[in-house]
């Protein structure tokens, strides 16, 4: 069989002239799998774009503490109730004074942001030398005082306590990235010496002073900071390696000689309170968490902080959160977290100053670590180390340095030239239009057009 010929063009009837070929039509996209596929690829692309932005990680970690200590506030008032009735005060105590804490911790971040960066570094050598002087303090009796069996905190009169090594992280924090900056624009950091000493040294005598009170908790997120800030500074493997050893083994001699901290160890996944309810506070925490649900029992309504789940509003406060807010509301805030950290990681990874990048890579990782550590506790799946959820639990002398540890993080994220050049170019934008629209209202008020009178002429 032969392929059969194209056909000319027949004539119009009458006319005897051809009859106009027709395009050819565009394929329609299926109704299937197709469009559903186009559509994901082009919300794909959208959303990179939208990623991609220079304002992107300013907005994340603004938007992001701003919402974790709002919402920190809201489970502070519920959680705190029962307990501050129980010690005989106002059932808005605790609520008030952390209150007051966030407002001054505003004012901290807002006036860190606005901070350059040779004034940030400026404060690090006075912030550390006054961290340890009061971290000394702590030890003389009738200055220092004990909480819970750790002795770490110093009265300041009235209701008001300060915790020193709270300030010792933003401390470590300041100074190391000053130093190792300095260090890196000298080219010093390849040898091995100069990487570790001062560093360690100083690192080491801040965790020597922090277990003379018995906090095990805030020393682990001290040697967090130092690893990351060692990790950031480019240090080899093997030497990474030897003092992650080091630091391992020191932390099983401290807790294996302590009975105490083995008990919280034997702690990981009981669901049952165990001989003399050892394991209490970790059972019970997980079943606030289990009680809530999809989306909790309701604010307010917490069964486990009428006395049965201990210090609800401070190292707890996220079972808390899970029992009344339910799934929903601990995904929330774990996913403000997991923003907040990525915008911090981000900031460390686009700048090009040494400083930066090992500040903001210090303040992520001191952020990330501790709410790893406070949710992985209350989760059953790591040992209850005694460290509140940052900008969330109840606790003035942790949320004052952490805010201001945000502020550094979106000064670093405005000293980007890109964020820098979107944010001058968005300014002007915004006072044009807050003009032109100053200007239209007022011709809209104050100009009145003629009345047009008719003529009678058509």
């Amino acid at each position: 069989m032969t392929a059969r010929s194209a056909k000319p063009p027949t004539a119009r009837r009458g006319t005897g002239q051809p009859a106009p070929v027709r395009p050819p039509r565009r394929p329609r996209p299926s109704r299937g799998g197709g469009s559903t596929a186009l559509g994901l690829s082009r919300f794909y692309a959208r959303a990179k774009r939208t990623w991609d932005r220079p304002l992107t990680a300013y907005y994340l970690i603004l938007g992001g503490s701003l919402l974790i200590t709002a919402l920190g506030l809201v489970m502070v008032f519920s959680a705190s109730q029962i307990e501050a009735l129980q010690s005989g005060l106002a059932s808005t105590y605790f609520f008030r004074k952390q209150l007051v804490a966030a407002v001054l911790g505003t004012l901290l971040l807002l006036a860190a942001s606005r901070m350059p960066l040779k004034l940030h570094r400026a404060l690090a050598y006075p912030l550390l030398a006054v961290s340890v002087f009061l971290m000394c303090l702590v030890q003389v009796p009738g200055i220092g005082r004990e909480v819970n069996g750790n002795q770490n905190w110093i009265y300041l009169g009235g209701p008001f306590q300060l915790q020193p090594s709270e300030f010792a992280k933003l401390a470590l924090v300041l100074w190391g990235a000053d130093l190792l900056a300095r260090k890196s624009d000298k080219n010093m950091l390849t040898q091995w010496k100069h990487l570790l000493v001062p560093l360690v040294p100083m690192a080491l005598l801040l965790l020597g002073l922090i277990m003379l009170g018995g906090d095990m908790g805030t020393a682990i997120i001290l040697t967090a900071v130092l690893f990351g800030l060692l990790w950031l500074a480019g240090a080899p493997t093997r030497l990474f390696t030897g003092v992650l050893a080091a630091a391992a083994t020191a932390g099983a001699f401290l807790i294996t000689s302590n009975p105490n901290r083995m008990s919280r160890l034997g702690c990981i996944g009981a669901t049952d309170p165990g001989a003399n309810d050892q394991c209490w506070q970790a059972v019970h925490g997980i079943y606030a968490l289990a009680s809530g649900g999809w989306f909790g029992s309701g604010l307010g309504a917490s069964v486990e902080k009428w006395g049965q789940l201990p210090e609800p509003h401070t190292d707890f406060i996220f079972a808390v959160t899970g029992e009344e807010l339910g799934l929903a509301g601990t995904l929330s805030v774990l996913t403000l977290f997991a923003a907040l950290g990525y915008a911090g990681i981000r900031v460390a990874g686009r700048t090009e100053d040494p400083f930066v990048r090992y500040a903001a890579g210090g303040v992520t990782t001191w952020i990330t670590a501790q709410a790893v550590i406070n949710v992985g506790a209350v989760l059953g799946l790591l040992p209850i180390a005694g460290v509140p959820l940052p900008l969330f639990s109840y606790g003035g002398s942790a949320l004052l340095p952490t805010m201001f540890a945000v502020g550094l993080l979106i000064a670093f994220a405005r000293s980007d030239p890109a964020a820098r050049a979107a944010l001058a170019v968005r300014q002007p934008a915004l006072g044009q239009r807050l003009l032109r629209g100053g200007l239209a209202g007022r011709r809209k008020t104050m100009r009145r057009r003629p009345e047009r009178r008719p003529s009678g002429e058509r």
